[in-house]
């Protein structure tokens, strides 16, 4: 798979990289050390400046009257204005709200959240401090939690994808609409960046065309490289590759293409494989021909296979995994299943799940529908709800609902596909492991195999309707808080202002007696504070005589 080989070199280099001692960081310097030891003072530093220059600036900045100006102002509110008030902050925090509904849906993330780690965190400090050691083990521990988080939720090239010129574009004809997303457009022209790609391009100038061409973004500008690659070379593979994927019309087309490609596909390989231990160079030139080479193998396989030569394409297909046994990362086992499905041979594609349906091997649902199918079709022609609740199950129908029930567990959006609940549209070319894009993939190619063993379907819609509920979406997307916040403030703020409209007197009145009471606190706290300055004018005795009667009297309101 062109995404599992990228990241797999990425890990192999992360993991060969000299990692720094943990304990051992550099010396800190003084300037270093002091913003250090002001991080952790620095808010309550400020809150007591702020205290300070607030009371000395108390007079000048007449406090006193401008609370007095406020006390008028408030009481002169009519309730008119309150209703104002609370209908316009609830249009804003619903407005808010559904922003940040629609934004989170669109990006996965919330709008409020990302400007405030972006923008504001920086500048409140928070950056450093959630910075670790390359050594600590907080770092590590970071590290191998995304290596699980990334096995689990990690896209992959679906193995059945469907040709663009032929099939996809085919569909654009007819319905006038795109069949693939952008985003799976963009993976795409990754794999094929890390497949038919390597640092010796440069050395053949019509590798260094089709370098360019990967990376083209618009289809005419690729077709157009791929022309011009075959002028400078016209044993050029990748080029033939790229105009049987998206320039060929029909299957038939595009398997000539790929029998042009194989051609020079198999020269351009055993030349490398002459060449594989002169240099780094060469090897990885080798590597990048051997992915060329399995790539088209492949491409032919799939052409046979869609134009009714079933047996030629498994014959390519098992050629193809004896051949390159260490590439088995590229899933081609679930296309020889699925051929093997379609001629019926239920014995060969037992063996073949006995080799791939492994622990130490990653799932997929075409492994674990494919295993509840074989043993569903042992029993499913005889199997009866009724006489199954009226006499007990029998192990073979034990086995057969067990199976389903792991398949169901794996990815339980297969089976609204396989019933026809849900409708099915083109397959996409990268499917989520365990997600809604890898149950269409799978029900696309393997929906009529199910159709074909009578009574499959219905043991299926037996076990899964009767063991299992709705499930949750897989990844599961946690709503950020301040979505919940939006939420919380829209309603509260709508419940406000309803109040405030039903009932306009009584919530004027609650808001002028909570903003007197305040203001009668803080005026009570001013003149304590007056009090305090004239009673330093007084002897001692007269001084302690003064303070208690201001506690007792402060005590008594």
């Amino acid at each position: 798979m062109a995404d599992g080989d990228g990241l797999g070199e990425a890990a192999t280099a992360a993991a060969s990289s000299p990692a720094p001692a943990p304990g051992l960081s550099p010396p800190l310097g003084w300037r270093e050390r002091l913003r250090a030891g002001l991080a952790g003072t620095g808010a309550s530093l400020w809150f007591v400046a702020g205290l300070g220059l607030l009371y000395a600036l108390r007079v000048p900045l007449r406090l006193c009257e401008n609370l007095a100006a406020v006390t008028v102002f408030l009481n002169s509110l009519t309730p008119k204005f309150y209703v104002a008030l609370t209908g316009t902050s609830s249009l804003i925090s619903g407005l808010i709200f559904i922003f940040e509904w629609w934004y989170f849906h669109k990006h996965g993330t919330s709008f409020i959240e990302q400007v405030s780690v972006s923008h504001l965190r920086p500048l409140m400090g928070g950056t450093e401090g959630s910075i670790s050691e390359p050594g600590s083990p907080s770092s590590s521990r970071e590290s191998e939690t995304g290596r699980q988080n990334l096995s689990e939720c990690k896209v992959w090239r679906n193995p059945l994808n469907l040709f663009r010129g032929a099939e996809y574009r085919r569909y654009t004809w007819v319905t006038g609409k795109e069949p693939l997303t952008y985003y799976d457009m963009n993976l795409s022209a990754q794999d094929h960046q890390t497949f038919f790609t390597c640092d010796t391009d440069f050395l053949r100038p019509s590798d260094t065309v089709m370098q360019k061409a990967w990376r083209e973004r618009n289809p005419p500008a690729r077709i157009k490289a791929a022309y011009q690659a075959l002028e400078l070379n016209n044993d050029c593979a990748t080029a033939y590759v790229l105009l049987a994927e998206e320039e060929a019309t029909t299957i038939v087309d595009a398997e000539r293409l790929f029998k042009q490609a194989l051609k020079a596909g198999e020269t351009i390989y055993r030349r490398s494989q002459q060449c594989q231990h002169q240099s780094p160079q060469h090897e990885a030139q080798l590597r990048r021909d051997t992915n060329v080479l399995v790539y088209i193998k492949r491409r032919l396989a799939m052409c046979a296979r869609k134009l009714g030569r079933i047996r030629e394409a498994v014959k390519i297909m098992r050629d193809l995994m004896k051949e390159f046994p260490p590439l088995t990362m590229l899933n081609i086992h679930e296309n020889l299943l699925e051929s093997l499905l379609e001629l019926q041979a239920y014995a060969d594609v037992q063996a073949v799940l006995a080799k791939y349906d492994d622990i130490s091997l990653p799932k997929s649902a075409a492994i674990c529908y494919t295993a509840a199918l074989l043993k569903t079709r042992t029993v499913s022609d005889k199997f009866s709800p009724e006489t199954a609740s009226r006499r007990g199950l029998s192990t073979a129908e034990i086995n057969a609902v067990e199976a389903i029930h792991r398949a169901v567990e794996f990815n339980p959006h297969v089976p609204k596909y396989l019933l026809e609940m849900k409708s099915l549209i083109l397959p996409p070319e990268h499917i989520l492991k365990r997600g809604d894009s890898e149950a269409i993939a799978y029900a696309f190619f393997h929906l009529q195999h199910w159709k074909r063993i009578e009574g499959a379907l219905n043991l299926l819609q037996c076990t899964w309707e009767g063991t299992f509920h709705h499930v949750s979406v897989y990844p599961k997307k946690e709503l950020p808080f301040f979505i919940h916040f939006t939420a919380g403030l829209c309603s509260s703020t709508a419940m406000i202002a309803l109040l405030t409209h039903q009932f306009p007197e009584i919530m004027g009145v609650f808001a002028k007696a909570n903003t007197m009471e305040k203001v009668g606190w803080e005026s009570r706290a001013g003149s304590t504070i007056h009090g305090l300055d004239d009673a330093k004018k007084l002897s001692l005795s007269e001084r302690a005589r003064f303070i208690g009667k201001r506690a007792l009297h402060v005590t008594n309101i």
